[in-house]
């Protein structure tokens, strides 16, 4: 296929997509003809010969971006590697991006991964992988960036906000084995069953639900801290699942997209898995996604205390599309909300009750910690 034919075809699905072609037949050819020129110009003139199979790619994904930070183009072997991530283990450095305003941007660590013990945080922005200038590359050649033989280092130049020099920061690869459930009993009487939600990936409510059992049987508590700071979300299915667990019935979430197969309302069904325990749930900035669909049900529900800082605001659904060369496409099909009907796009989910982090980390049971340390205190009180 030559290079006109291969442009039309490209720039025909775009324009399909942007909803141009009503009427405009003569604008899309131009269109065409002038993308055609800026290509030929580019491989003739530019002062380094070029792969103008890694034009395409970029052109693709400069569609792709223009939608949305979450929409992105995958190569044959990114879009292999990355499709083991939802099953719970992976290589890397364990951390959920995105874009915004063309920077790669954190959206959070995840939990006991390199990144996090590093000391990355959610919203740092990532300015340099290695000596590599980030600005200007797609969210899938950041990813590629930074995957790497497992014990290799890599060092990642991040700017944070209200820190005027930027950081750097070396970490070591590894294999990332999301174990998203962690649980132990707190309190002076250690009547406090504590679960911390790392991410929802397929066995995420196996595990929830199982140290829920397990605190259920032989311990009197009088109530449950979920923590999802730094949760940067996952499936759909899971925060449906788990938000599920706590609800005796009402909506828990809505999706609408373009096609009527997108546009769905999900329902709890009769049975709260605690008896109607007291529910407080922990998050932050970094607390995403499915971490914002099961804090604000529950909060619309009235049926959590949510404490800490707002969420991170991510409120659209992306589907994973394979293509016929092996590689995918991560495309935005529809956008979520909550019971009340608000989505939390760009705005996330507000706490009940703002605490602000005081310690650079937030394990459990460290004096740092005291946004855990206040929702112990309001069971105490």
């Amino acid at each position: 296929m030559n290079l006109k034919k291969t442009l039309y075809i490209f720039l025909l699905l775009f324009f399909i997509t942007e909803g141009l072609l009503a009427n405009a037949n003569e604008k899309l050819y131009n269109k065409i003809d002038l993308f055609g020129e800026v290509l030929e110009k580019v491989k003739d003139e530019y002062v380094d010969e070029i792969d103008q199979s890694d034009v395409m790619d970029s052109a693709i994904n400069g569609v792709l971006q223009s939608l949305d930070p979450y929409s992105a183009y995958m190569s044959p072997e990114l879009f292999k590697s990355m499709q083991t991530e939802s099953k719970g283990e992976f290589g890397g450095l364990g951390i959920e991006i995105g874009m915004e305003a063309g920077v790669v941007k954190v959206i959070a660590p995840i939990a006991d991964t390199p990144a996090e013990k590093a000391g990355i945080k959610a919203g740092d922005y990532i300015v340099r992988i290695n000596d590599e200038q980030v600005q200007g590359k797609s969210l899938m050649e950041a990813v590629k960036l930074m995957r790497g033989p497992v014990g290799s280092s890599i060092e990642l130049t991040v700017r944070r906000r209200n820190v005027k020099k930027s950081l750097t920061f070396n970490i070591k690869r590894q294999i990332i084995e999301v174990k998203s459930v962690e649980a132990k009993l707190l309190g002076n009487k250690k009547n406090i069953g504590y679960v911390r939600l790392k991410s929802f990936n397929e066995n995420s409510d196996k595990q929830f639900f199982k140290k829920i059992r397990n605190f259920e049987s032989g311990n009197k508590l009088i109530g449950y801290i979920i923590d999802l700071r730094n949760n940067p979300g996952g499936l759909l299915s899971q925060a449906i699942s788990i938000t599920d667990f706590f609800l005796n019935d009402g909506e828990i979430v809505s999706t609408k997209g373009r096609k009527v197969s997108e546009t769905r309302k999900f329902f709890a069904r009769m049975g709260d898995g605690v008896k109607g325990k007291p529910v407080v749930v922990l998050i932050n900035n970094g607390s995403a996604s499915a971490s914002e669909i099961f804090a604000g049900a529950l909060k619309d529900h009235k049926r959590a205390i949510i404490i800490g800082e707002n969420s991170y605001g991510k409120g659209s659904v992306q589907s994973v599309i394979p293509l016929q060369n092996g590689g995918g496409i991560r495309l935005t099909i529809s956008k979520y909300y909550l019971p009340s009907g608000k989505s939390i796009s760009e705005v996330g989910v507000s706490p009940d009750i703002i605490v602000k982090e005081s310690g650079e980390n937030f394990l459990i049971n460290t004096e740092s910690d005291n946004q855990l340390n206040y929702a112990i205190r309001l069971f105490q009180s």
